[in-house]
């Protein structure tokens, strides 16, 4: 299995306890074996595990986990013990969820999750407990804005990055209006707004915001709509099996090749095999791309895909920093977990050597990174160039930093 499911019954905490006390009293006579058995560090995953995202949350936890291999299997000298909890993409159960690892698994250190709306569940009981918190996916504006706190990372993205380095592309090739075309819900609102500040700034007009709701997929009727605008450009986020069946339906509607098409990477990643050629030719924007030129990516690929006997993708990498991270903390603090300052402090002056390229932390510990412009050729989201440069999140309501 390529992540494990902890259970911590009160039969296996007493045996540990047990046997912590007959260390303790066999101290004097073996001091050297008792420091050699520091406690295994608590890591509670919280991700999906279920459903439509699975495949995110298993690439995510096989990420973090080969960042550990690749320490001996320890992180500032501790041992790791790993609790799960499948959130189910639930933002309704994101409390429950959050306090079963928090409050029942008494985990150091908590690392989740996919979904936007669970994320925002998972603030407030990190926020009040003050557990270390490492998000490695969720994009949700406020979790790095109003909602920040020292006790809280990600290693991902805002939404509002995804889409804010568009404005320079489609600038530089010539297109003065654009219509923007999502789904109805938070993601795609945000990253609406990213890519309108970046227009707007270059002298674009988005002449039109197209919505329908999540997660719908019929989308004749605003095509319809888009053909008779007849926009210079058309940018979109959907992903998964939305943003396939958008491209099929986009090509099918006779656009594609008249109005040209852009997105963050989202709207290519994981569906060009299922499209045909309805995605050739399409530019997108994200922190990572197929074929970077990168040793640390070149070794990156090659581990994961000999550890899991599978391909990695930005998911995978946004876990693995996880764990780099986290062992940038650890390792500052000698395995101290309990000195949170210390953790806290190396964590956000970190400097991560990420198969993405080399990132740094934000005040309010959000990758700076570079965003790729990308294109698709084939079945590959090759690199184009860069379209930003070590691009930060405005951070918007954050008063942590």
């Amino acid at each position: 299995m390529p992540f494990d499911n902890n259970s911590f019954t009160r039969r296996s905490f007493l045996k540990t306890t047990a046997a912590g006390a007959g260390a303790a009293a066999a101290g004097s006579l073996f001091p050297s074996f008792v420091l050699a058995q520091a406690p295994k560090l608590r890591v509670g995953l919280m991700l999906p595990y279920t459903g439509t995202f699975t495949a995110l949350g298993v690439a995510i936890t096989n990420g973090f986990k080969l960042a550990v291999e690749e320490r001996g299997g320890k992180l500032g000298g501790r041992e790791l013990e790993y609790f799960t909890v499948d959130d189910e993409s639930n933002p309704a159960k994101a409390p429950e969820n959050t306090n079963k690892l928090v409050q029942r698994d008494k985990v150091d250190v908590l690392i989740g999750t996919v979904h936007s709306g669970v994320a925002l569940g998972m603030a407030k009981i990190v926020r009040e407990t003050g557990v270390l918190w490492i998000n490695p996916n969720a994009g949700a504006g406020d979790v790095t804005g109003p909602l920040c706190a020292p006790n809280i990372f990600r290693t991902s993205f805002s939404n509002w990055q995804t889409t804010h380095a568009l404005g320079k592309v489609l600038k530089e090739r010539g297109h003065k209006n654009a219509v923007f075309i999502t789904w109805k819900y938070a993601a795609g609102e945000e990253m609406l707004g990213g890519f309108k500040e970046g227009f707007e700034k270059e002298g674009g007009k988005l002449v039109k915001e197209l919505f329908l709701p999540f997660p719908q997929v019929e989308f004749q009727a605003l095509l319809t709509e888009i053909a008779n605008i007849k926009p210079d450009a058309v940018v979109a986020f959907f992903a998964g099996g939305g943003a396939a069946k958008f491209l099929k339906d986009y090509q099918a509607a006779g656009l594609k090749g008249k109005i040209p098409l852009y997105g963050p990477g989202f709207l290519t990643d994981g569906v060009l095999d299922a499209v045909g050629d309805a995605a050739e030719g399409i530019e997108t924007t994200l922190h990572y791309a197929d074929s970077l030129d990168l040793k640390k990516d070149k070794a990156f690929r090659l581990a994961y895909a000999k550890t899991y006997k599978l391909q990695p993708d930005v998911y995978a990498v946004q876990g693995y920093d996880a764990g780099q991270l986290l062992a940038a903390g650890l390792e500052a603090a000698k395995g101290d977990v309990g000195n949170k300052q210390a953790v806290i402090k190396a964590m956000a002056s970190a400097k991560i050597d990420s198969p993405r390229g080399v990132f740094t932390m934000s005040a309010a510990h959000n990758p700076v990174q570079d965003m790729y412009l990308r294109k698709v050729v084939g079945k590959e989201n090759k690199v184009v160039g860069i379209a930003w440069k070590a691009l930060a999140d405005p951070a918007r309501g954050c008063k942590a930093g």
